[in-house]
This record gives structure tokens, C-alpha cells and sequence, in this order.
């Protein structure tokens, strides 16, 4: 295969898959990663691709997001080990706030039935998946609902994180690294996100790996604020240690 129609392969990858990765690419190729690399760098020269940690993205897919169905359905086997994971982090007792985002909406599918918390969230389909829970208090808090993500923002849903201080915090990011911190695309979610954060004694973000090196338009917070980071095994250990030497725990489930 000459090189330009492996790169018109590999764009028509990223196009269809959200992103693609140098290791797979170079074995689907047969090629060396060294070459993949340079196929990526030509693309990202003629604007058609974004470069991100490991491999690339569609050009001008960083701030661009994608709606809950998309969401729901983007790495589902690694999406549910995070939150099978995550299901160690819940405490006995007390209070957990828990974000909007895909991730965070199957933690919420796998409550434990004899879990007794109180749970304040600002996403729909959150509350939605626990509102018949017999052994959760459920808040659910209000303000202007993004169809986009099915969650409340702007002045409401800050007031309300601005007046309680639960044990935990579950959030999702659209992208994280230590160097630009944690992002989304959307200004109002970021908001929101920012006080969630300050509105806990304890932070998990649950996020997959191909999250990582990803830099959305709005930031809303330092991965050093991350107490524990529960993501997949796609994540290399060099990466997971350059996150931890930062300060944040790291379970790769």
C-alpha cells in the first residue's frame, strides 16, 4: 500500500471511529509505529487530522461534542469495567454527588441494592437510574437542561453545589492530561463541573484512556485536584505513572 492511500485510510478510521491509535494502526498496516507517526504528522500539517497523546483525531473534533446516544454506545466494555470499579470507591454511609457523562451514568446502573446514601446529581438520566432505588435519598438538583448531555447548568444548579459539601464526588471529562488539566467543550458544564468539584471531600474522575491527551475548549479543573483516576487498561503504565508522580492515584480496570 502506497502512502497515500494508507492516509486515506486512516482518515476515513478517525472519521468513522471519533479517533484513532498508533499501535493499532501499525499492525492493521503492517507498518512501524515510527511510520504511523509520520503518516499522523503529515495529516496534522494539511489540517485534516489533530494530533492527541497516541494517536489522532478528526480536525476540529476537539471541541466538538458528541450526544448522549454516541456517548453511551463509545468504548461500552471499558465504560462498564470503570464502573465496576468505581463501585469500590462508594462509601457505606454518607453522601456522593455524581456527574453527568456516560461513564458516570453506569456507575449509577450498578448501585450495590443494599447501598444506603445520599446522592445529589444534576444529570438526568442519572437520577433517572436511580430514582426507584429503594436505599437512595436522591437529589436531584435543577436549572437549564443541555439536550446535548441531559444535564441542569448555569445559575440554579451552581447555587445549589454551592451550599453542600458531600464525601465524594464522581466526575467525567471529555479530556484530561497533567499538563492542560481537565475539559470539556462547553463552557456551562465546565461551570458546573468546577463546583461539583469544590463541593466534595473526595474526587474520582472516571474517564477511559482514549480520553487522555484530549484538550476541549473549556477547562475546569487540574488533574492534581483528582484524588483517584479510574480508567482502562488502554492507558500505558508510563502514562499512569506520569499521573501519579502528579499526585493522583491511578486504577486501570
Amino acid at each position: 500500500m502506497y502512502a497515500t492511500e494508507r492516509h486515506q485510510e486512516i482518515l476515513r478510521l478517525a472519521r468513522e471511529g471519533g479517533r484513532v491509535d498508533v499501535l493499532s494502526l501499525a499492525d492493521q498496516f503492517q507498518v512501524t509505529a515510527e511510520t504511523i507517526r509520520r503518516d499522523l504528522k503529515a495529516l496534522d500539517r494539511a489540517g485534516l487530522l489533530r494530533r492527541v497523546h497516541g494517536g489522532a483525531i478528526p480536525a476540529g473534533r476537539l471541541d466538538f461534542e458528541p450526544d448522549l446516544a454516541e456517548r453511551e454506545s463509545t468504548a461500552a466494555d471499558e465504560k462498564d469495567r470503570i464502573a465496576q470499579a468505581a463501585v469500590a470507591e462508594l462509601p457505606t454511609e454518607g453522601s456522593v454527588i455524581l456527574d453527568a457523562g456516560s461513564t458516570v451514568a453506569r456507575l449509577a446502573n450498578v448501585f450495590p441494592l443494599e447501598c444506603g446514601l445520599t446522592v445529589v446529581t444534576h444529570a438526568l438520566p442519572v437520577a433517572a437510574r436511580l430514582a426507584d432505588h429503594p436505599g437512595i435519598d436522591l437529589h436531584l438538583v435543577g436549572g437549564r437542561v443541555r439536550n446535548r448531555t441531559r444535564a441542569a447548568v448555569d445559575a440554579w444548579a451552581l447555587r445549589a453545589y454551592g451550599e453542600i459539601h458531600a464525601d465524594v464526588v464522581f466526575v467525567g471529562a471529555n479530556g484530561f492530561s497533567p499538563a492542560t488539566g481537565l475539559t470539556t467543550p462547553d463552557l456551562a458544564e465546565a461551570a458546573v463541573k468546577r463546583a461539583i468539584l469544590a463541593a466534595a471531600r473526595r474526587v474520582v474522575l472516571l474517564a477511559d484512556s482514549a480520553k487522555y491527551g484530549q484538550d476541549h475548549f473549556a477547562r475546569f479543573g487540574d488533574l492534581r485536584q483528582v484524588d483517584l483516576l479510574i480508567t482502562d487498561t488502554s492507558l500505558s503504565p508510563q502514562d499512569a505513572a506520569a499521573i501519579e508522580a502528579a499526585g493522583t492515584e491511578v486504577v486501570r480496570a
